[in-house]
């Protein structure tokens, strides 16, 4: 028999949760040492990355969370593993010391994420607008046989304003928002539209505080941005195992 496994806790962990995870399978608690593994049966050997299946991944930890259990370490999407001596040789014996820091780490704190994006063209024509220079320039060569050097000199001045543009509101948020978290990751933005991705370590209690920020924020900018604001999910990244494997 295989297992499917979601997350790692600190013992005793959750237990009875009353859920299914993948293929319908019941969700159940399997203790090693000092930590909880929560798992179900596996029925496939390999296990597509679905939205379907990301999406029942991340609900059996998030209901873990919802029942009291915040302290956890999220695995990474398909894991499967032929029997638990296997998981205690490899992964709890060897790294138990490191298991318990992340712990440690992710004790009374919560993971939230915030990407925001822009319309690159809306924010260009309010960038001629507000810019007196550089609209100036513009001007200057409308209706003129423009050589490839002019060209390419406008379009490269109007890019780096833009792109000071976007350190701009980038800049806004991370002063905000900075003072509120004990750790901040910055990850790559996932679209062209998007202009800042990042993950915050804030302290539990402490989602009121950062909600009302985002929403000042979203205020300020009078509606110019979109804003995607997620204050409930598995720590997944203040919670890496990939150097543990």
């Amino acid at each position: 028999m295989a297992y499917y496994l979601y997350g790692i806790f600190p013992a005793p962990g959750p237990e009875d949760l009353s859920i299914t995870g993948l293929d319908k399978q019941e969700v159940r608690s399997h203790h090693l040492d000092q930590f909880t593994f929560l798992y179900s049966e596996a029925c496939q050997t390999r296990y597509l990355a679905s939205r379907k299946n990301l999406l029942g991944h991340e609900k059996v930890l998030e209901n873990a969370m919802q029942h009291g259990h915040h302290t956890l370490l999220p695995l990474q999407f398909g894991l499967t593993v032929e029997d638990w001596d296997r998981v205690k040789a490899d992964l709890v014996e060897p790294h138990a010391e490191g298991l318990t820091q992340l712990f440690h780490r992710l004790d009374g704190r919560r993971e939230v994420s915030v990407k925001v994006l822009w319309e690159a063209t809306t924010e260009l024509e309010m960038l001629m607008q507000e810019n007196a220079d550089l609209r100036a320039q513009r001007d200057q060569l409308e209706g003129r046989q423009l050589s490839m050097d002019e060209v390419i000199r406008i379009g490269q001045i109007i890019e780096a304003a833009l792109e000071e543009r976007k350190q701009g509101v980038v800049q806004q948020f991370r002063d905000a928002l900075q003072p509120l978290a004990d750790d901040i990751i910055e990850n790559d933005p996932m679209t062209d539209a998007m202009i800042f991705n990042a993950a915050y370590l804030i302290p539990w209690n402490g989602e009121a505080d950062f909600s009302q920020a985002i929403e000042t924020l979203d205020h300020d900018f009078e509606g110019r941005l979109r804003i995607r604001y997620n204050n409930f999910t598995a720590p997944y990244n203040f919670a890496q195992l990939s150097h543990l494997d």
